[in-house]
């Protein structure tokens, strides 16, 4: 059964006080008298109401400074002012500062049950509007979450794709096996110590990761040739940069990554290819990369010679800042410890023997500056 709407009648004259609670009683609503402010905030406090009536001028204070409390602690509790100043301008302050309606004294009953059952009415439907917003605020939660879930999941599948197309690439470069998630991996920490997005990141992963892939529209008798490039083949394998870019740019979630497989020959002072951009007008994610794969070209074996040590690496990167890399980038890449890039070179080989995914996100650690 619906319990009656519970009204609290606040006014220091108990004549007004018995009168108005007498009327509402007779139409069956619980009514709670209190004889000042100060009482009916403790009353509020204590018990639930649905409808305050309030006089405006009492003994304690008035009435206003009441219905402010109310709004600041329950904007959905109407609160209705009464009163037998006849001045315009005091029931519009009321109303603008969250009165739900004003009442002249001496008024006739109809009016004053005419005025709570609106007022009341009022109440219910700020509840229900409150309980729909409720409810569509879960329904919003849970739908963010399985969009969330499966974006993330989309991604997932992104990276799985993106790895089969690195490995196909080793298998036809395979004087460069492990390169390309080494590289990535060293792009990560970088990127992460020169205080990037985490969004960024993933593009800048991406793009790293698949630097390489226009190699497999190069012709194997140039790829794959054991001595010196001629003009001619060092022509055609320098197509590579514009050949990833041309496969890569008409895949949305790779557009990022397109830019960087474009730019990633190029040098800091103009001296790379194939657009010979400079400084900046070179992606900061190929501004990293460019570090992370003299890193690595420096530290891996190849057939002309065996690899060299991280110290090494150090100081040939910094002898090119400037010049073939970002000084800014060489600056954050010489505060790295040795110990970050060996365990991270190791990670990769650990990886690449149990046949695991490849984590795009998460593969390299804060770098410690």
């Amino acid at each position: 059964m619906r319990r009656p709407a519970r009204i609290l009648v606040v006014d220091d004259e108990e004549y007004i006080r018995s009168m108005i609670g007498a009327t509402l009683e007779r139409q069956g609503f619980d009514v709670q008298c209190a004889s000042s402010g100060h009482q009916a905030l403790e009353m509020l406090a204590l018990h639930t109401f649905d409808l305050v009536l309030t006089d405006i001028v009492m003994q304690d204070g008035n009435g206003i400074t009441l219905l402010e409390r109310v709004q600041g602690q329950q904007p959905q509790l109407p609160v209705v002012m009464v009163s037998a100043i006849h001045d315009i301008s005091v029931a519009i302050d009321s109303m603008r500062r969250g009165a739900y309606d004003y009442l002249l004294k001496p008024f006739e009953r109809e009016h004053l049950l005419n005025t709570v059952r609106r007022a009341l009415s009022h109440r219910q439907e700020l509840q229900k509007s409150h309980s729909y917003q409720q409810n569509l605020e879960q329904v919003v939660r849970a739908r963010t979450e399985m969009l969330r879930q499966a974006i993330e999941d989309l991604e997932h599948s992104y990276d799985v794709t993106l790895e089969a197309l690195g490995d196909a690439l080793d298998l036809k470069d395979s004087e460069t096996e492990g390169h390309s998630k080494r590289v990535t991996a060293y792009t990560i920490a970088l990127a992460r110590a020169m205080s990037i997005s985490p969004i960024e990141i993933k593009v800048i992963a991406r793009g790293a990761f698949l630097h390489d892939i226009g190699k497999m529209a190069i012709p194997d008798e140039v790829l794959r040739k054991p001595g010196r490039l001629t003009p001619e083949e060092e022509a055609i394998m320098r197509e590579h940069c514009a050949r990833g870019y041309h496969i890569l740019r008409k895949i949305p979630f790779l557009t990022g990554a397109a830019e960087i497989v474009l730019t990633h020959q190029e040098h800091h002072d103009g001296s790379g290819y194939p657009n010979s951009l400079q400084g900046t007008q070179i992606p900061i994610g190929s501004r990293l990369f460019a570090v992370a794969d003299a890193l690595d070209a420096i530290t891996s074996d190849r057939p002309y010679r065996k690899a060299r040590s991280f110290d090494v690496a150090r100081e040939e990167i910094l002898r090119c800042s400037g010049t073939q890399f970002d000084p800014k980038v060489v600056e954050v890449f010489l505060k790295i410890p040795n110990e970050l890039w060996q365990e991270l070179r190791n990670e990769i080989t650990g990886q690449s023997k149990r046949f695991s995914s490849f984590d795009f996100s998460t593969l390299a650690p804060p770098a410690t500056q």
